[in-house]
């Protein structure tokens, strides 16, 4: 989503709108993934949590609202995937576990309407990394919620081949580049993640949160040279 758009949809998604302007068709699918993905844009560095935990809250009902409107189509899943997955990274770990089956899931949904699709491939490279990242005794956590067969499928060597997989269908995209940077971390591959790292700092701005990344990328930069 580009940068104007998902500003527009987050002014729309906490109704801000001033009168005079267009009324938007709140119940669009295409309204509705703009809504989720704009409120999940807006959250993500939001440092009130309460506010955060709002506009995720937004998002993840305007993604399963878009989900129910057009089940066979792979944005509103990778939506609701994105929206329950970035809402659990600011939790703790057991809630962080529980749903991450359902991230899971709804990016697996995504996949199977649209193998190519950088955005789930993304989700579920993030999810391997997630899962490896765990200690001895959330991993045992993790059975427990995930059941034995879905967290045995969780490997770095997934994390690494989803996300290069992402970025390679999605070149310009950072946040691909980031996550993807720091996998490579996670694998001692320093040189690998540089690349990633340099290559952000050269990248313009387009999304709404490309700032930031790049402030991100540049820290973790800094820390390996």
């Amino acid at each position: 989503m580009k940068l104007v758009s998902a500003v527009v949809a987050a002014m729309l998604t906490i109704g801000r709108l001033g009168h005079g302007q267009v009324a938007a068709d709140t119940n669009s699918y295409a309204w509705l993934l703009e809504a989720a993905h704009a409120a999940v844009d807006s959250g993500e560095f939001e440092p009130n949590e309460a506010r955060r935990k709002a506009l995720y809250k937004n998002a993840e009902q305007y993604a399963r609202r878009a989900v129910a409107a057009n089940p066979t189509d792979a944005e509103g899943h990778f939506e609701l995937a994105r929206a329950i997955g970035r809402n659990a990274l600011s939790m703790g770990t057991r809630d962080r576990i529980k749903f991450a089956a359902e991230v899971r899931e709804q990016a697996l949904d995504a996949l199977k309407a649209n193998p190519k699709h950088a955005g789930a491939l993304h989700v579920m490279g993030v999810w391997n990394a997630e899962v490896m990242r765990l200690n001895g005794l959330s991993r045992m956590i993790a059975k427990t919620f995930l059941g034995g067969k879905v967290f045995g499928e969780a490997s770095w060597d997934n994390a690494v081949r989803d996300l290069e997989e992402a970025v390679a269908l999605d070149p310009n995209r950072i946040t691909h580049r980031l996550d993807l940077g720091e996998v490579y971390e996670d694998r001692d591959r320093k040189d690998k993640a540089i690349e990633e790292y340099e290559w952000i700092a050269r990248a313009p701005v387009i999304e709404f949160n490309d700032a930031k990344y790049k402030e991100q990328a540049a820290r973790r930069l800094r820390g390996l040279r």
